[in-house]
C-alpha cells in the first residue's frame, strides 16, 4: 500500500504509558527495513508514528481551529510528505527521525493556522494561542501534579491532585510561548532532554534550564503560596 490516503484504524486508540513514540530500537529496526527496501517498509514505520504524531498535532491546534479541523487530516498530509521524502532521509538523517516527523508537522500545523484564520478571520478567534493543551485524563496530567505538589507540606489526597489535575489547562495556557512548549514536549510526548535540545536547537544545557524555569513558572501560576493549593481546594 501506497501513502495517497492514510486509512484510518478501526481499533481504538492506543494507551502510551512511559513512551509515546516507538523506542529508539524499535526505530532502528523500522529504518533499517526501510532502507533495505523491503515490502510494506515504509507503510509500517509510518504506522508506527501516525498515532503519536497525532496526539502532538493534536496538542497545538488552537481550539477554535480544532472545531473545523481534525488532527488526523493534517497527519495524514504530513505522512505522505514523509513518504515522498523518506529516501532523502535515510540518505543523510541529520537528526532522529521523530524529530523529523515533527518538523514536518509543525509547518503544516503553521501552515494550517495561517491558511483557515485568513479565510476564516471573522469567525476564529486570533487572540488564541496556537498551543492549548488538553491535559485533563492524561497519565502526563497526574505525574506533573506530583511533581509540581510539595509532598511534605500538602498531603496530595486524590481530590486535590484531581482539581489541581483539571486546573493544569488553564495553568499551562499561562505561560509563555517557550515555557508551554518545553512542558509539552517533556511531559506529553516523553522526549529526553537530548531531543528537546535537538528539536530547539538549544544545547543540553540550555535546554534543561528552560525546562527548569517553565516548571518554576508553572507552579507559581498553579500553586501560588509556594507550597499548599488554592484555598478554593478545601
Amino acid at each position: 500500500m501506497r501513502y495517497g490516503r492514510i486509512p484510518t484504524p478501526a481499533s481504538r486508540i492506543p494507551t502510551y504509558n512511559h513512551f509515546m513514540w516507538p523506542t529508539p530500537e524499535q526505530t532502528d529496526g523500522l529504518l533499517a527495513n526501510a532502507k533495505a527496501n523491503q515490502a510494506d517498509a515504509v507503510d509500517r514505520i509510518l504506522e508506527a508514528f501516525r498515532e503519536p504524531l497525532r496526539r502532538v498535532i493534536g496538542l497545538r491546534l488552537d481550539p477554535a481551529l480544532a472545531r473545523r479541523v481534525d488532527a488526523s487530516d493534517i497527519v495524514q498530509d504530513v505522512m505522505i510528505e514523509a513518504a515522498q521524502r523518506l529516501r532523502d532521509y535515510l540518505k543523510a538523517p541529520t537528526m532522529p527521525f521523530q524529530l523529523w516527523l515533527r518538523h514536518l508537522a509543525q509547518d503544516r500545523i503553521i501552515d494550517t493556522h495561517r491558511r483557515h484564520r485568513l479565510a476564516q478571520r471573522r469567525s476564529v478567534d486570533k487572540e488564541q494561542p496556537i498551543a492549548k493543551p488538553a491535559w485533563a485524563d492524561d497519565e502526563s496530567s497526574a505525574g506533573l501534579v506530583a511533581q509540581l505538589i510539595d509532598a511534605e507540606k500538602t498531603p496530595a489526597t486524590e481530590a486535590i491532585r484531581h482539581e489541581l489535575g483539571r486546573r493544569l489547562t488553564d495553568a499551562v495556557d499561562q505561560l509563555g510561548d517557550d515555557d508551554r512548549e518545553v512542558i509539552l514536549m517533556r511531559h506529553t510526548e516523553q522526549m529526553s532532554n537530548q531531543d528537546v535540545a535537538n528539536a530547539l536547537g538549544l544545547t543540553e544545557a540550555a535546554a534543561s534550564m528552560r525546562y527548569l524555569r517553565a516548571l518554576r513558572r508553572l507552579r507559581t501560576v498553579l500553586v501560588p503560596d509556594g507550597g499548599s493549593p488554592p484555598d478554593s481546594l478545601g
